[in-house]
């Protein structure tokens, strides 16, 4: 075997993921069917497509590995292209993003990262140019929910499966 093969060997070589330190669904039923509920109707009114995207730059910020799988699927399910969730990151830079995504990727760096200037007024009347009122309420109410979802799965370590 080359060193080549030695290398090639060790970085497609998959790492196990830590281990999930506790299962709120079992260990706190309740809460758990009242998060759900609260995430079902914080989508309403909502474009699938903008929700998922939003969900995933949320995840993407707070690092959490399990909901940047999940709603990376869920947004291709829904249509979403590759090269656009790969971007989120850097959406400033591209493209590929409307008026309307825009406001609400800012809107959502501003709410995940609280701590950090608040939500800025400008960033909110962006947003409210491009959503109505209920919309908007609702658009608050998902990116609220993805990070209270996002801190469960990064404090109890939940990880997505294999592929």
């Amino acid at each position: 075997m080359t060193t080549n093969e030695t290398v090639n060997e060790t970085v497609n070589e998959a790492v196990p993921a830590p281990e999930q330190r506790l299962v709120i669904p079992k260990l706190a039923p309740e809460f758990y069917q009242a998060m759900t509920a609260v995430d079902r109707a914080s989508r309403q009114g909502l474009d699938p497509v903008l929700a998922e995207l939003v969900k995933v730059h949320a995840s993407m910020i707070n690092g959490c590995a399990f909901c940047i799988d999940m709603h990376a699927t869920d947004a291709r399910k829904n249509g979403e292209q590759d090269h656009r969730l790969v971007s989120l990151p850097a959406w400033r830079e591209t493209p590929w993003f409307t008026a309307r995504e825009r406001a609400a990727l800012a809107l959502t760096e501003s709410i995940t990262l609280l701590t950090q200037g608040h939500v800025p007024d400008a960033v909110y009347a962006e947003a409210a140019a491009h959503f109505d009122q209920a919309e908007l309420a609702q658009l608050i109410a998902l990116i609220a929910i993805i990070n209270a979802w996002n801190r469960i799965g990064v404090s109890t370590r939940m990880s997505p499966a294999a592929k």
